[in-house]
């Protein structure tokens, strides 16, 4: 339902947000470019690219027939804050959801919905956080449902 599609989940408050979390405004870009050059930068960086890369796998785990990505997007979105960090697609410009997930002719960018995942569907994900050293990680993956 519309009511249920809106309601974000919540995240705990320990948890650093990016700009846009609370009020789902992105900050405009600046006009500089930053290069990350300090090891404890690119470390940040790594560890930001493991976690997505780890609730990616994740996601593309639990995509089998009969799951709703509503599960998988509760999954991903837990699995996040348990490593204290937060799911950054929730409320980027008001998306609703912790994952991405674009089912069949969805191209990129689908909300999770409550529609069983059948054999044979193409699930897309993508997973993304913004860790509490301040960088996010973004990547994404594609599976056949009920193969492999």
């Amino acid at each position: 339902t519309t009511t249920t599609m809106r309601r974000l989940r919540s995240v705990p408050t320990s948890i650093r947000r990016p700009p846009y979390a609370l009020d789902g405004i992105v900050p405009p870009p600046q006009n500089t470019i930053t290069l990350h050059r300090t090891s404890e930068e690119i470390e940040g960086l790594r560890k930001a690219g493991k976690l997505a890369r780890k609730v990616l796998d994740l996601a593309s785990s639990l995509a089998k027939p009969g799951v709703k990505p509503l599960q998988i997007d509760e999954a991903v979105h837990d699995a996040i804050c348990a490593e204290n960090a937060y799911p950054a697609p929730l409320n980027y410009r008001g998306f609703p959801r912790s994952v991405c997930s674009s089912i069949n002719d969805e191209v990129c960018h689908g909300i999770p919905n409550d529609t069983p995942l059948k054999s044979g569907d193409i699930a897309k994900f993508d997973a993304s956080v913004f860790i509490r050293e301040g960088f996010f990680g973004d990547n994404c993956g594609t599976v056949i449902v009920g193969e492999g």
